[in-house]
């Protein structure tokens, strides 16, 4: 896109994304199904009193749906997770065991089944994927004896961790490119100077939830090849990637020197993440997590709810991203047949059950339209909107899991009528 296509208010459709900040997160309260950004994760004091009252009217909107694409983690009541954890916690571990201490017991079954999933000698359980990538990358520029990594400006690094590669870690960073999509083997192979390590975001989330074909995947990996350096998955949505790529979980994973995980995100549980790769790497890396402070004395919660992601969600995400797309396609149908002057689903199809819609209204506009729609209807088609480019751009980011599976196409194109007959 030119920067002339980019100021404009309504881009046609067939533009690419504009080259703009990305979508805010959550409040400090979480109020999105993914993480807070820096500038939001202060605490709940520094939020405006009136963005707390919209955070609340939009908890308690989804908590009184009916419909639902995704019920965002902030909302639901700590007594059912509380339960749900409890419940199914036996048909995870061996309940008679004694608990975990620094990382042993089910922390360590954890561990074994991530190393297995994902084709690795050795898995490391981190209490944050933050934590987890950045011991990640300071172990491979210690090894290669190069600081610099490779990675898309839009990437969690650059963007949500405060310049920690940087202030802890003493690493630098350089970028392929700045286009809104993954890099290319030809981009790798053209960085200016040598970096020690390629860190590939898989999907990368900021531009949409986005892919690389399987074989432009490859030719990537061979790119740093060809110059020396390692490379590293930041998969913390690695789990849903397997219907576009159609590969296995291990086939993708074995592409890369290491790969970090998440379980909050897609696998729904409570928190944590894992570090895999060769055993000597993970050893080295359980060391730099006590230094991060990083070795908690008992994890088991956590462990528990990711054991019950992998046994329960992990099986059902290539339905997720299957529905994902019949989601989209009404999306995008609805909106191009009512009176909104512009509209874009991205990417078309999605290329995970995650993905983006924008429209030329303000997002004040928007978050009215789809709290007022909940509150009134029971359905909430929208959990949040934000700016986005230009004056007058709002993007939206979609989840669809198993609430949404119940929603037909002909549910979806009767929601957006509704909603847009909510706009002036």
């Amino acid at each position: 896109m030119t920067a002339h296509d980019a100021r404009r208010d309504a881009p046609p459709p067939h533009a690419s994304p504009p080259h703009a900040p990305a979508p805010h997160e959550s409040s400090p309260r979480g109020s999105t199904p993914q993480e807070s950004t820096p500038q939001e994760s202060t605490g709940a004091a520094a939020a405006a009193p009136e963005e707390s009252d919209e955070h609340a009217r939009r908890v308690a909107a989804a908590r009184g749906a009916r419909r639902l694409l995704s019920r965002p983690p902030a909302t639901v009541p700590l007594g059912e997770r509380l339960t749900d954890l409890t419940q199914g916690a036996a048909d995870v571990a061996d309940l008679d065991q004694g608990a975990d201490m620094y990382g042993d017991g089910v922390v360590a079954d954890l561990e074994d089944e991530v190393a297995r999933l994902l084709g690795k000698e050795s898995a490391a359980f981190f209490p944050t994927g933050t934590m987890a990538q950045q011991v990640a990358l300071r172990c491979w520029a210690g090894r290669t004896g190069n600081p610099v990594v490779a990675l898309h400006p839009r990437s969690h690094p650059e963007v949500h961790e405060r310049g920690a590669l940087g202030a802890v870690s003493g690493l630098r960073t350089v970028h392929p490119t700045d286009a809104p999509r993954p890099p290319t083997a030809e981009e790798v192979r053209d960085v200016e100077e040598p970096f020690g390590t390629l860190m590939l975001e898989l999907p990368l989330r900021e531009p949409g939830f986005l892919l690389p074909t399987w074989d432009e995947l490859q030719d990537v990996v061979a790119a740093a090849r060809e110059r020396d350096a390692v490379v590293h998955f930041d998969g913390a949505r690695l789990w849903e990637c397997v219907p576009h790529f159609g590969r296995p979980l291990d086939e993708i994973a074995g592409l890369a020197d290491s790969v970090y995980v998440s379980f909050y995100k897609s696998l729904e549980g409570l928190a944590g993440a894992a570090l895999a790769g060769p055993r000597t790497l993970v050893d080295e890396a359980r060391a730099w997590r006590h230094r991060y402070g990083g070795l908690g004395f008992q994890q088991f919660p956590t462990a528990l709810s990711a054991l019950l992601g992998v046994r329960r969600v992990l099986p059902r995400l290539p339905e997720y991203v299957a529905h994902a797309r019949v989601v989209a396609d009404a999306l995008s149908e609805a909106f191009a047949a009512s009176p909104v002057p512009w509209s874009r689903v991205h990417p078309a199809p999605p290329h995970t059950h995650q993905f983006q819609v924008w429209l030329p209204y303000p997002p004040d506009v928007l978050n009215e339209a789809a709290l007022a729609q909940a509150e009134q209807t029971g359905t909430l088609l929208f959990w949040r909107w934000f700016p986005y480019g230009p004056p007058g751009l709002s993007v939206t980011e979609v989840t669809v899991n198993g609430p949404g599976l119940a929603w037909t196409a002909g549910d979806v194109r009767e929601a957006v009528a509704d909603f847009v007959r909510r706009l002036p």
